[in-house]
């Protein structure tokens, strides 16, 4: 049996955000205004949310600034994290487009210095939607990757872009999102020993395994113990439904289950974003 390995994505950022320039500097008047899968924002919302996630970073990781909240319990986290973003993005929808752009460029080297600063084996805080311990570096590192990753193809499904399917992007970020699984599948009734299978069909796709040890379920990439279920699902649908982005019940249709439903279930209910 093997765990998956740590996923190192830091120098994979700045390609990222040259995509985005690229695709933010095509788009017509009319484009910045299409509703995207993000519940209420249109594309420059979303935009200048990717840009206020880069202030926030640079802020707080490179300037050591973090206003004082206090956050006792997950539900409190999401209210705290809704309220942010809201009142981040109804303030830069007085921010031109080409501003916006230019903004997120500059923001973009800052950001990755940051990153590139970091220990990525040091603990840091926890990943939320993955548990409440702490996390390695490198985690949440892959955690901002999907942030950015999914947002900008929120806007290129919005506005009828080819998506970014490169597995050089999409790989990391469906290895970030299934980590997830374990936590999500923490109160699902098996004995120890039972494994779930899950298939991410495509290029960028892999297979994993959830498994019940004694005490908790964990995430491995081989596993011979005995299957209670067997899960694939296009990548297509796979990110979409980590990230809230499709019904739960259409992507059970868009994929093959086989064995337990009750231990198929929770890959299904999984979400790998804040919220």
């Amino acid at each position: 049996m093997k765990s998956p390995d740590k996923i190192i994505v830091v120098d994979r950022f700045g390609p990222l955000r040259s995509h985005l320039l690229t695709l933010l500097a095509d788009l017509g008047e009319d484009d910045w205004a299409r509703p995207t899968a993000a519940p209420r924002w249109c594309v420059k919302d979303v935009a200048a949310h990717l840009l206020g996630g880069d202030i926030s970073i640079v802020s707080g990781r490179r300037d050591g600034f973090r206003p004082s909240q206090k956050i006792q319990n997950y539900d409190q986290l999401i209210e705290l994290v809704d309220r942010l973003n809201g009142e981040w993005v109804l303030a830069a929808r007085r921010i031109s487009p080409r501003l916006l752009r230019e903004l997120l460029a500059f923001s973009g080297p800052e950001v990755e210095a940051c990153f590139a600063s970091l220990d990525p084996m040091e603990l840091g805080g926890a990943v939320s939607w993955a548990g409440p311990d702490p996390a390695p570096v490198w985690f949440d590192l892959a955690r901002e990757f999907t942030e950015r990753w999914h947002h900008q193809q929120q806007i290129r499904d919005a506005t009828d872009r080819p998506p970014l399917y490169d597995p050089y992007f999409l790989s990391p970020v469906l290895d970030t999102f299934v980590r997830a699984l374990p936590h999500a599948f923490r109160n699902a009734m098996a004995p120890a020993g039972t494994s779930v299978r899950f298939e991410i069909s495509g290029d960028a796709g892999g297979v994993w395994f959830v498994y019940k040890t004694e005490e908790e379920w964990t995430l491995l990439l081989h596993s011979t113990a005995e299957m209670g279920a067997n899960v694939v699902i296009p990548q297509d649908v796979a990110w979409r439904l980590f990230t809230k982005g499709i019904d739960r019940e259409k992507a059970r249709c868009l994929a093959v289950i086989e064995g337990r439903a009750d231990l198929a279930a929770p890959i299904f209910a999984t979400t790998a974003i804040i919220g």
